[in-house]
């Protein structure tokens, strides 16, 4: 399992890494509203990932090449 992100930090969506990860502010909130974002958390309109379910949701995107 591939850590991308530092799992004791919280990410907010405009983060420079979750910029480049998943793309802009909008795309994420399609991510979200279409249930293929990584997991997160709702404070109020202040939407959270945490670096647990970043690394999470990058490795159950991974794509095993079968020869």
């Amino acid at each position: 399992m591939t850590a991308l992100f530092d799992e004791t930090r919280h990410y907010q969506p405009n983060d420079p890494e979750i910029l480049a990860l998943l793309g802009s502010k909008e795309k994420q909130a399609q991510m979200r509203h279409h249930g293929r974002s990584p997991a997160f958390y709702k404070l109020g309109r202040k939407i959270i990932y945490h670096g647990v379910d970043l690394n999470k949701w990058a490795n159950d995107q991974r794509v095993e090449q079968v020869a």
